[in-house]
């Protein structure tokens, strides 16, 4: 097999080719730390390389193939970097952070039983508090289709590396769509789990109050449904990739299109639409049902989600070893989340299930729901530089208005590449599914790769060939 077509194989293939004997792990991941090497200055994607770890874990994955049949053995991946692995710190993109973790985050212990192999930690914002991925502490992402723009965030370094064949699979984190924008803006496949499927570990307990979950950004449905049944609580019978190959009966699908209030302004591009549009056709062409319906989000959602997202923003702030080293905007963002009491904090939690009441009404008529994606491009790096808390927040929340309902209610969503806009980005769309329905969303997705693959697209980059 051609190297590239090696790195850009996927999690799910590249465990078979280790499993079979047709790479060894230790080939494997010297080629991937190879193109680190090549392609990261461009990107940005990766803010530590694990090297020496990475192929002693390599060597050990060849020692026990066909001892142990472990789903991920030998496959290279990635961990974001607000989530602990041994040795390492945990910089969450700051310099505000303290020395190296004695342990691994549940999330990274389970990956390094499966037999995976950790290559290194990814980019994020400062406190993953954004949909980019930049920092004064260690500067911008980029996105492998177009050096100028951001890959999205918070789990921007994961996507990029995905997309760029850094990695098989990589570990995202999603507070108010941080798996899915990046998904999104990289044309890989994201899945943000239902709430309390990955564990989050002590340390991570009710992350962003709720908000937050562990998933995997991959080239495959079938790489994501591997990486969640190494990781994942109260599986399906034989696991998520198992149940990929289940019939997936006609679906009623909801196409829902309006805005979350109060959100004012918000303009899904042409681009955007079209891709929604013409996803829309395709399952109807697969032989599901598709309706236009609108969601009733509450208005006690928006705010339920504000409340919980600056709270935590303030409470993480609060725990960094080295506060006074925050940039700051992050510390503005803090201040704001400082106001909220711990009386309106806790009646931001207790509205959630009034808010999912409501917005689960689309499933009396509907199995699953279709959404925009992002509302536009990526931002371009630098573009949001320097800019006041309130300007920030707003031109975030115009771009990406359709994620965070679905954090607030823990509910689980995935994004779905769909074709590319006139500049050569990527487009996206995104779907939700019913409480612990997970199943139905990668059946689905699976489907709908199988009719318009995307993973066999790849940006070019410089030194891409060499």
């Amino acid at each position: 097999m051609d190297t590239d077509d090696l790195l850009y194989a996927g999690a799910a293939e590249q465990a078979r080719l280790v499993r079979e004997g047709e790479v060894t792990a230790r080939a494997l991941t010297e080629v991937t730390l190879a193109r680190i090497d090549r392609l990261n200055p461009q990107l940005n994607a990766f803010r530590v390389v694990l090297r020496e770890q990475a192929l002693a874990a390599a060597d050990a994955a060849d020692a026990r193939r066909g001892a142990d049949d472990l789903p991920l053995n030998g496959v290279p991946l990635a961990i974001k970097d607000d989530v602990d692995v041994a040795g390492e710190v945990t910089s969450w993109g700051s310099l505000a952070h303290g020395g190296p973790r004695a342990a691994d985050d549940e999330a990274v212990a389970r990956l390094r039983a499966a037999g995976a192999v950790i290559v290194g930690k990814t980019s994020v914002p400062e406190l993953t508090i954004w949909p980019w991925t930049e920092s004064l502490a260690y500067g911008a992402a980029r996105n492998p289709w177009s050096l100028d723009h951001t890959p999205g965030g918070s789990s921007g370094g994961s996507g990029a590396a995905v997309a760029a064949g850094l990695c098989g699979v990589a570990l995202g984190s999603d507070g108010l769509g941080s798996i899915r924008i990046p998904a999104a803006f990289n044309g890989v496949f994201g899945i943000k789990p239902q709430r309390g499927r990955v564990p989050l570990g002590d340390a991570r307990a009710d992350a962003w109050n709720g908000l937050a979950v562990l998933g995997p950004l991959a080239r495959t449905v079938a790489d994501a449904a591997l990486f969640l049944d190494a990781i994942a609580d109260d599986l399906p019978a034989g696991g998520f990739s198992a149940a990929l190959s289940g019939e997936l009966p006609p679906l009623r699908v909801a196409l829902a299109v309006n805005v979350p209030p109060p959100l004012v302004g918000v303009r899904l591009g042409a681009p955007q639409r079209r891709a929604l549009d013409a996803t829309a056709q395709l399952l109807r062409e697969l032989g599901h049902t598709v309706v236009e319906r609108e969601i009733d989000y509450p208005p006690s959602a928006f705010l339920s989600i504000v409340a919980r997202y600056l709270r935590a923003i303030h409470d993480d702030a609060e725990r960094m070893p080295h506060p006074e080293r925050l940039e700051r905007r992050t510390k503005g963002m803090a201040r704001r989340g400082g106001l909220i009491s711990d009386a309106r904090l806790a009646w931001a939690r207790e509205a959630e299930a009034g808010i999912a009441e409501r917005v689960n009404r689309v499933f009396d008529e509907a199995d699953v729901v279709l959404f925009p994606g992002p509302s536009g491009p990526p931002f371009r790096v630098g573009e949001l530089q320097g800019r006041g808390v309130t300007w920030t927040l707003n031109a975030a929340a115009l771009r990406v208005p359709w994620y965070g309902v679905w954090n607030a209610i823990g509910q689980p969503a995935t994004s779905i590449p769909a074709g590319f806009d006139p500049q050569g980005l990527p487009l996206a769309v995104q779907f939700a599914g019913r409480p612990d329905d997970e199943v139905t969303l990668l059946r689905l997705a699976a489907e709908i790769e199988r009719a318009r693959p995307w993973a066999q697209h790849r940006p070019a980059l410089a030194g891409d060939a060499a």
